[in-house]
């Protein structure tokens, strides 16, 4: 349907969102942080200890997949690290130089004098107290059905034929870092109109006139979470897998289910993960539209080979891949985290998670990780990924490194 809207649509396109932004309707910027200041360069003495706790298992690999990235960009690409600009070339050679340090095997004190002599180190803005929430995402598997049965009768919707995306910068320069816009032609009054909303998604009975399914699966609360993580892998009859991956979203704002709940005193937040979420949906059926529904955001997905993949368009690494504000923080960037982890073994959301530091690669964003005191650890696809992903929730520190530039 998009491919087919008449220049007429075009031209009320137009005229309705700069009519709209004229009016006052801009989208809200944080005026407080900005690129300019979401990172903080710290003298040497102010550096962390530098110590990977997974002994750089699967970091090599993760920086390739940074690299992937920065060699298909044009090489004079800038990336804001605080006041300082880098181009997508000095990122390759910053991250070559790494990895190649990393061949030595290095110990700790070898390892944090290569960094103090070669790298600059930022550390992230973070909230009032400079610390970074960091939560974390995984790769669910569900089981599905390519064709819609009385057993798969909840849809994974492809992206919409009728959903435009309205970047304002091709309007006027002074647009430029604003929020893209997701949007339709209304039928009848061809206007433009935000897109729908989860809630009128599912009502519509038609929706797969202009969003053919993907794949079908057993519960609508599968789904969602299959939405909150982004990816997963769809479990087929004779046990053929499919792999879904995000593909776009409504633009609705993304509103947290697990805040709804807290809120409305039906799980404490002390008690709050996503397995807590998902017991008290099924033990809740009659409201599970009243919550879901709170989150109007709505996702819709494509069919690839391989994957997870980050918004960069290169597969993320367990426990080496983060997300974070696209619009605060260097893509595909070298980072460092200081956060908690559970034991591999012994598992446990009761027992204190044990303290964590890792090289990380800044290659994902999502619609709940906003500001500079955010960050979303991939954590991988097996149960050990599901059950940090559900559980994490915990405070630290996010740096992000850099090549000296007299380097190059």
């Amino acid at each position: 349907m998009k491919n087919k809207m008449s220049l007429k649509y075009i031209w009320v396109l137009s005229l309705v969102v700069m009519v709209c932004f004229f009016c006052g309707c801009q989208p809200k910027i944080r005026e407080e942080i900005t690129q300019f200041s979401s990172l903080k360069k710290l003298k040497t003495k102010k550096h962390p200890l530098f110590i990977d706790n997974l002994d750089f298992q699967g970091l090599t690999i993760s920086i390739d997949h940074s690299l992937e990235y920065f060699k298909r960009v044009p090489l004079e690409r800038k990336y804001h690290y605080g006041k300082e600009i880098y181009t997508a070339a000095h990122m390759i050679t910053s991250l070559e130089t790494f990895k190649s340090f990393l061949e030595k095997e290095p110990f700790t004190k070898v390892l944090n004098e290569f960094i103090k002599s070669g790298f600059i180190v930022y550390e992230a803005a973070g909230n009032e107290d400079g610390d970074v929430l960091f939560t974390g995402y995984f790769e669910p598997t569900y089981e599905g059905s390519l064709k819609k049965t009385g057993a798969y009768p909840y849809p994974i919707y492809s992206k919409p034929d009728d959903l435009l995306d309205i970047d304002l910068s091709a309007f006027s320069d002074q647009y430029k870092g604003h929020k893209r816009l997701k949007a339709r032609v209304n039928d009848s009054t061809k206007r433009v109109v935000p897109y729908y909303s989860r809630k009128q998604i599912n009502a519509a009975k038609d929706f797969h006139i202009r969003s053919e399914p993907v794949v079908w699966l057993k519960s609508r609360v599968d789904r969602f979470f299959l939405e909150i993580q982004g990816s997963g892998k769809i479990v087929l009859d004779k046990g053929k897998i499919l792999r879904v991956h995000y593909a776009a979203s409504n633009g609705n704002a993304y509103r947290s289910i697990g805040r709804y709940l807290i809120n409305k005193n039906e799980i404490l937040k002390e008690n709050m993960s996503m397995q807590a979420i998902r017991t008290w949906l099924e033990l809740h059926p009659q409201r599970v539209d009243e919550v879901l529904h709170y989150n109007e955001s709505f996702v819709f997905f494509q069919n690839e080979e391989g994957g997870p993949y980050g918004s960069l368009g290169v597969e993320v690494t367990a426990l080496r891949s983060i997300a974070t504000d696209s619009r605060l923080f260097p893509k595909g960037a070298l980072c460092f985290i200081q956060a908690q982890l559970p034991d591999t073994i012994n598992i446990n959301p009761l027992k204190e998670w044990e303290n964590a530091s890792l090289f990380v690669l800044n290659q994902d964003t999502g619609g709940a990780i906003k500001g500079t005191a955010r960050a979303d650890l991939f954590c991988g696809n097996n149960n050990y990924a599901q059950f940090t992903a559900g559980h994490m929730n915990k405070y630290g520190k996010l740096f992000f490194l850099v090549l000296k530039p007299e380097q190059d």
